[in-house]
């Protein structure tokens, strides 16, 4: 009996092995997927998918994007998903059915209307079998379709429409998970108001396309937005004319005495050429001052290899009350509570107050009325509109270029505000009496450098021409009058000095020259030196 018992229990098991593997090899063959489109008037293609088969988890990732052309890309839009969860591109199967709309599967083209539709794609699994019946508001024209990866051209395992051409079949067989089974009919023009649903594809090529259109609102925005501020220069930064008899040489000298063109002192010419107030107004002024009696420049002895220095030394007897606003904050500057201070103690110790003499000599020329503005409060107000006119170019940029083809018009504004930034430095404009003083000014330069001082009377040489060396360290000629100076008294004793200038010992004019260009270059150094003055 217990023979007769395992002989019976053997048999059971083999049954139940060959009863199981079919099932097994059903499940590792994959799913069947049955699938009934319809395509309606409104270019709606609507789903029915039947699904047999197949393991636990089974999941469709939709193909909702495709490339269109070079700019464009084509769009699958899927809606009123049923038989499973949907996110938006993945859909888990919770049930034996699956149903679902598309737009923009139907295009124009060939004098035909064209659906084009992924019908089995993007399954997790394999499709052992799949079959597609499609039907639309029209009789079929033409009908193809592709297997395998989306852009394959292999044609699938069968294709036909039936007798009366209102209905196409497909049929394809192992599809492999994420390939796709794509079929593709036509059907008369007009059929369906079906569209294509495309999307521009951001590139730098088609963001600045040069066409006639673009280049042509290019070239017009860009004569539109130069011709504005070449415009706005043309009325705000031009200098006011002067009369012709403004010009020409102009003496400085009245009854044997020193008098500048219009009353006008070294730092405030500087700031009037260039409307800038810079280290070099600066310098001259502290020239000016020794040379005017309120202070003396002492050069201090040294050895071969020493730096040179000098000592700027107070004067007790200066008028300090008559000098003006900006020469008397440079002053206080230089001593600051102290009767001598050599050059080298000023390096980099001016911050607190150069900026007071700075500002000084901006609202001097404004209360001499030779600027209607502050030429730095001109200088920044018009760059800072360059550089807003910049940023709001570059967003326009991006903009455009992100949403159209028009790019480039962004750049125009760009270049504008470029324009107008660097055109920001030109935009102080002297008033009439700033242009008939700068007339003035520049004819006291041709003066200068005429070389006619003959008739200088020979008892009022050394100070004039030392007058006029501030003068000349603002038309940068200070080696030239410098020189002119040495002439005057020299005759190489120890003890030539000027009253403004003194040497050590073992020096005498012929070496003023060299000593007053390297004082210039040193004085402007410790100046510049400083934080507030290294971008003047």
């Amino acid at each position: 009996m217990t023979g007769i018992r395992l002989t019976l229990a053997a048999l059971g098991a083999a049954a139940l092995t060959l009863t199981a593997a079919p099932a097994a090899l059903g499940a590792a063959a994959g799913i069947t997927d049955d699938v009934t489109m319809t395509l309606g008037k409104d270019g709606t293609l609507h789903v029915v998918e039947k699904i047999s088969g197949g393991s636990s988890g089974l999941a469709r990732t939709f193909i909702t994007r495709t490339r269109y052309d070079d700019d464009n890309d084509r769009l699958y839009q899927i809606t009123n998903v049923k038989g499973g969860t949907f996110d938006g591109e993945t859909l888990t199967v919770t049930g034996g059915t699956v149903e679902y709309d598309v737009k923009g599967a139907v295009m124009s083209t060939g004098g035909v209307e064209e659906l084009r539709w992924f019908a089995v794609s993007g399954w997790n699994q394999q499709v052992a079998k799949a079959t597609v019946k499609v039907q639309g508001p029209g009789q079929v024209q033409n009908l193809s379709c592709f297997a395998g990866e989306l852009t394959s051209a292999v044609g699938c395992t069968a294709a036909s429409m039936d007798h009366s051409a209102t209905q196409a079949d497909f049929e394809q067989e192992n599809i492999a998970p994420g390939q796709a089974l794509t079929v593709v009919i036509g059907f008369p023009s007009g059929s369906s108001k079906g569209a294509p649903i495309l999307e521009r594809r951001f590139s730098l090529a088609s963001a600045f396309t040069l066409n006639t259109v673009t280049g042509g609102a290019l070239a017009g925005l860009l004569v539109l937005l130069l011709g504005g501020i070449g415009l706005l220069y043309w009325t705000r930064g031009r200098d006011a004319r002067v009369a012709g008899h403004e010009q020409g040489a102009v003496s400085p000298v009245q009854n044997g005495h020193f008098s500048p063109p219009d009353g006008v002192r070294p730092g405030q010419i500087g700031t009037l050429v260039d409307e800038q107030a810079d280290v070099v107004d600066v310098t001259a002024t502290i020239v000016d001052l020794a040379v005017r009696g309120y202070l003396r420049i002492d050069e201090q002895p040294r050895q071969t290899y020493d730096a040179p220095d000098w000592l700027l030394v107070r004067l007790p007897t200066a008028p300090v009350n008559a000098l003006l606003p900006y020469e008397k904050a440079l002053y206080d500057a230089i001593f600051d509570g102290r009767d001598a201070v050599l050059l080298s103690q000023l390096t980099g110790t001016f911050a607190t107050h150069l900026g007071k003499v700075r500002d000084a000599l901006y609202a001097d020329v404004v209360k001499q009325g030779w600027f209607a503005r502050r030429p730095d409060t001109e200088r920044t107000r018009w760059t800072t509109i360059g550089v807003i006119l910049i940023a709001a170019g570059v967003l326009a940029t991006v903009g455009l270029a992100w949403f159209t083809t028009y790019g480039l018009l962004g750049l125009a504004v760009i270049i504008a505000g470029a324009a107008l930034a660097v055109g920001g430095q030109y935009m102080p404009a002297k008033t009439a009496k700033g242009s008939a003083a700068l007339a003035h000014t520049l004819g006291f330069r041709e003066y200068l450098f005429s070389g006619e001082l003959g008739h200088v009377p020979e008892q009022h040489r050394v100070e004039l021409f030392s007058r006029y060396l501030p003068y000349a360290v603002i038309f940068d000629g200070v080696e030239h009058w410098s020189r002119v100076v040495a002439s005057v008294t020299g005759n190489g004793h120890q003890a030539d000095n000027l009253y403004w200038y003194h040497g050590p010992a073992e020096w005498d004019l012929s070496k003023f020259a060299g000593s007053m260009r390297t004082f210039c270059t040193t004085t402007s150094g410790a100046i510049s030196a400083t934080r507030q003055f290294r971008t003047l």
